[in-house]
């Protein structure tokens, strides 16, 4: 099996939590399958997760911006893990992405001879694979069947615009009120998809 750089990006503002223990699994098993292994938590992060003009005028990146655009374009595999909020991500993890997913760093367009900017994409990150992996309060099923699928936004807008692909999915829930049995689990879980960087 080739062996990748994965970068493991927790979502979740709180490391304490079941999306913490899940990276932690999923971190264990990547190094136990000899895979390079990076961890970064957004709780950890100093950064404006607000555009204050929106892209009207780009606001200049704080270090763990720049930090966390060093791994992602690092990385052969990367996996995103973040808990359910309102059928979305949270606000902070939202935030990152507003402020640096940006022309040149995940996408970019082609210009034509006149060097004007095209509609034509570039994306960026063609090649590398990703998972994302959420947690929810209430079964992942009913979720889907009451207000549609929550995953799109990051999936096939953030990532798959860039050209991140394959990007698998895995939920887990309901998460409060899982059993440790449950829980260990899922935990198990990720440790083998950690082992085969998937």
């Amino acid at each position: 099996m080739k062996t990748k750089k994965v970068l493991v990006f927790v979502g979740h503002p709180d490391t304490d939590s079941t999306v913490g223990s899940l990276a932690t699994a999923y971190v264990e098993g990547a190094q136990a399958g000899g895979h390079e292994v990076r961890r970064m938590n957004i709780g950890e992060m100093q950064f404006d997760p607000i555009l204050h003009k929106g892209y009207k005028e780009i606001q200049a990146l704080e270090p763990d911006l720049l930090s966390a655009q060093e791994n992602f374009t690092w990385a052969d595999h990367i996996v995103i893990l973040y808990p359910n909020w309102w059928c979305s991500m949270p606000a902070l993890l939202k935030g990152m992405f507003d402020r640096m997913w940006l022309p040149g760093f995940a996408f970019n367009f082609k210009k034509d001879k006149d060097g004007n900017r095209t509609s034509k994409l570039i994306k960026m990150f063609e090649g590398k694979s990703g998972r994302v992996v959420v947690t929810t309060g209430t079964h992942p099923i009913m979720i889907r069947f009451h207000f549609g699928d929550f995953t799109n936004e990051i999936i096939r807008v953030i990532l798959g615009f860039s050209g991140i692909s394959p990007v698998r999915l895995s939920t887990f829930g309901p998460s409060e009120k899982a059993s440790e049995k449950k829980k260990e689990a899922w935990r198990t879980e990720m440790y083998t998809l950690g082992q085969k960087a998937k």
